[in-house]
């Protein structure tokens, strides 16, 4: 049962339900006749008092009160509380009273908050582990390029030598050895490759433009797939979480492409508008129904979503059967850190 509270328009209270007892702690007689302010917390009464006015001074004979925000009460023991409000009118003016429907929202209220906070706590614990992971991929990928990128580097000059001074009339034994050196140049190749999945060492060292330039090189001669890319500024730049964002989308969205689009082309661009950074992919393949249901085990979209989120960006996925896809990410920056 909702509070129902009437004033006059000196705004003092000529109905007060039992609703109202309930909410406010005061019992009927206590309120009766006084003004409305005793049930507001002092810094609010002046506002409440021009709202009302204005309210009575208009053609409207009701409204919600509070559309942006919820209200404040205030109970006998001085404890404040959030309420939602509707008020009417009735009356010509010099005459009118005001009615106002009076909901408690304390506790709808506190779940907000409480969910709020549980967001925040795991929107910061989803960041750390992020990070943990980009640092462990990171590691991993140092040490497969300068340890064991190293020893294969080794074993390939050491088998070169042996096979410079191999006898004559070895056949099988020479066999061997070519055989065993092609397995070498697979191996090196194969560790830089996944060394290079794991987080490209240019990411760290030369910084965002120049990894995007050779992702976009590595994809076009893997797949075959036409591939351009349109950096705003030579000059732009990202760091840390940011550029490990950015990255890591056109990665995925690059391999989305080679997987299930059939594009014969796709262009890329990298920029700084205003205070974003703004990457853009768009393909000319199959494209898709945005309203279709994920495929099981399908999560691309989902990790692009989750980098953005908690950088406080924005993607966009908009797609059509037969008309290809284009993805659009926004991320906030730094002006003073881009380097634009």
């Amino acid at each position: 049962m909702d509070a129902v509270i009437t004033v006059d328009e000196e705004q003092r209270v000529l109905l007060f339900n039992q609703a109202a007892e309930k909410i406010f702690q005061r019992p009927r007689a206590q309120v009766l006749g006084q003004s409305l302010e005793m049930l507001l917390p002092a810094r609010l009464r002046q506002v409440h008092r021009a709202h009302v006015g204005h309210f009575g001074a208009t053609g409207a004979t009701s409204r919600r009160m509070g559309e942006q925000s919820v209200l404040v009460g205030l109970r006998a023991d001085g404890e404040e509380f959030p309420v939602e409000a509707s008020i009417s009118k009735s009356g010509e003016p010099g005459n009118q009273v005001f009615t106002a429907i009076l909901r408690d929202v304390t506790q709808r209220v506190r779940t907000e908050q409480a969910l709020r906070h549980s967001r925040e706590e795991l929107r910061e614990m989803a960041s750390v582990s992020q990070k943990v992971r980009e640092q462990e991929k990171s590691r991993v990928a140092r040490e497969l390029h300068d340890e064991l990128g190293g020893a294969l580097t080794a074993l390939k000059m050491d088998a070169a030598w042996l096979h410079e001074r191999l006898p004559q009339g070895v056949a099988d034994l020479e066999e061997k050895l070519t055989s065993m050196q092609r397995l070498l140049d697979q191996t090196v190749a194969a560790t830089r490759r996944i060394s290079a999945d794991l987080r490209p060492m240019m990411l760290d060292d030369l910084g965002l433009a120049p990894a995007v330039d050779w992702l976009v090189h590595d994809f076009r001669r893997r797949s075959g797939i036409a591939c351009e890319l349109a950096i705003g500024s030579p000059d732009l730049q990202a760091h840390g979480a940011h550029a490990t964002a950015i990255f890591r989308i056109l990665q995925e969205s690059l391999t989305n492409v080679a997987r299930h689009a059939a594009a014969t082309q796709v262009e890329i661009t990298l920029e700084i508008e205003g205070q974003a950074l703004i990457l853009t992919v768009r393909d000319n393949g199959r494209g898709f129904s945005t309203g279709e249901s994920r495929a099981s085990g399908s999560f691309g979209l989902i990790g692009m979503r989750e980098r953005v989120y908690l950088l406080n960006g924005e993607v966009s996925v908009q797609s059509e059967t037969g008309k290809g896809t284009v993805v659009e990410v926004r991320i906030p920056v730094d002006q003073a850190e881009n380097g634009a």
